[in-house]
């Protein structure tokens, strides 16, 4: 299953040119490749989805999503738990962004695709 979960940005740092950070999903802190989002700030809410932070979204839409997410069981554990080996990194490193249509949650009017 493709899954974006958001989070909030608790930590920014610049890893050999590489944007970096911890996000925070309720308490769960995972690291989390930031370059797709480079102008998100401390405190922005991310989706994320294996390891990278794919796009930003709004604190209201953010915790809608982790709202309905909770509703449906053990779907973020799993999901955190396979977000990448080590949670160090990320598991893969690409020059291409993930495709945004296997986001939960993302902007306005986004939602999960049929």
């Amino acid at each position: 299953m493709c899954l974006g979960i958001p989070g909030k940005v608790i930590e920014i740092r610049d890893d050999a040119t590489l944007l970096m950070g911890k996000v925070d999903f309720g308490g769960v802190r995972k690291e989390a490749c930031l370059a797709y989002t480079p102008d998100v700030r401390l405190g922005d809410y991310v989706i994320v989805h294996v390891g990278f932070a794919i796009s930003q979204v709004d604190e209201a839409e953010a915790l809608k999503t982790l709202e309905i997410l909770e509703q449906m069981g053990d779907l973020i554990a799993q999901e955190l738990a396979t977000m990448g080996p080590g949670q160090s990194e990320p598991a893969v490193v690409s020059d291409e962004a993930p495709h945004a249509d296997a986001v939960v949650g993302g902007p306005a009017g986004a939602g999960v695709p049929a």
